[in-house]
């Protein structure tokens, strides 16, 4: 049901709530207009995905998850954490959306680290992508946007920094002192930052014949 090609892909941006045909086709650039309309057809005819038509001025027909559907977040999310650890710089023709970004602090999220913690951030992840953070007694709410009066607001001003803090490559200390982030609050924020939002390292691949 979910194998074929660009299905997990298209489950993965309803993850966060129901979207348009229109949403859906721009978060997936390089997906032929027929594929879509024809995985979205396997995966409603499979109880997974169906159709509304939502009450909203203007808002038409949307796809959204069924509850047999939505039994899958927990499993995009851990593929997606598999997936972020051999993350690399990302190549021109790479998308990121403001759904990319929510669901990156979904997937890195370390609940253990976060009991007794309440924390607000704001992160700018380009001039145009702001998503907010708010970290309370072990979970944690994202959403697209500023959040006023926020803990911490962390700006990403060149390249990878923040995946680069995320995965242990830099430092807090070391991002902010390089200019590669700006914060506007403590520092110490920004280090717990680190902790609850934490890529682990992939394993090493092996070299040569492994012999048992």
């Amino acid at each position: 049901m979910v194998g074929e090609r660009w299905s997990l892909l298209i489950l993965r941006d309803l993850v966060l709530g129901p979207k348009r045909y229109d949403e859906l086709l721009a978060g997936l650039p390089k997906i032929p207009p027929s594929i879509l309309s024809a995985r979205l057809n396997e995966l409603e005819e499979a109880g997974v995905v169906r159709r509304r038509l939502r009450a909203e001025l203007d808002a038409g027909l949307v796809y959204e998850l069924t509850q047999y559907g939505s039994e899958l977040d927990q499993i995009l999310l851990d593929l997606a954490l598999w997936g972020a650890r051999s993350l690399e710089q990302p190549r021109r023709d790479d998308v990121f959306t403001v759904d990319s970004a929510i669901l990156s602090l979904y997937t890195t999220f370390r609940s253990d680290a976060a009991k007794g913690v309440q924390l607000s951030y704001e992160i700018h992840c380009t001039d145009r992508m702001i998503v907010h953070a708010l970290v309370e007694e072990g979970t944690v709410k994202v959403a697209e946007g500023g959040f006023p009066g926020a803990d911490l607001v962390i700006t990403t001003i060149r390249g990878t920094a923040l995946l680069d803090l995320m995965n242990g490559t830099v430092t807090a200390a070391a991002a902010v002192r390089s200019g590669r982030l700006e914060i506007e609050g403590e520092l110490a924020d920004l280090e717990r930052f680190a902790q609850l939002f934490h890529i682990p390292a992939a394993p090493k691949a092996p070299s040569g014949i492994v012999v048992r």
